[in-house]
């Protein structure tokens, strides 16, 4: 008989999702906090949107949050250092 150790994420008393590695577990239950932050700014923002789309939309943002800040700036190559020349006078 194998033992099997299962996390569970709960919100609101309602079971959101099941996992087998407590990092993952951690990050759903951070990413669900977030789309929970997201929905109370939401809430609070200037355009009306039903219940149930606020949610997704905050959901969504909270998935995509990487993307948010914008495209990441790659560092500029270095130009290669010119090789000296050695002339040799005769």
């Amino acid at each position: 008989m194998a033992v099997t150790i299962q996390y569970l994420v709960v919100r609101n008393g309602i079971e959101k999702m099941t996992f087998t590695n407590k990092k993952d577990a951690d990050a759903y239950d951070r990413l669900l906090e977030l789309a929970e932050h997201l929905d109370a700014l939401l809430a609070s923002g200037p355009v009306a949107l039903g219940e149930e789309d606020r949610e997704a939309l905050a959901l969504f943002l909270a998935q995509h949050q990487d993307r948010l800040s914008g495209p990441k700036k790659t560092p500029a190559k270095k130009a290669a250092k010119p090789t000296a020349e050695i002339k040799v006078v005769a």
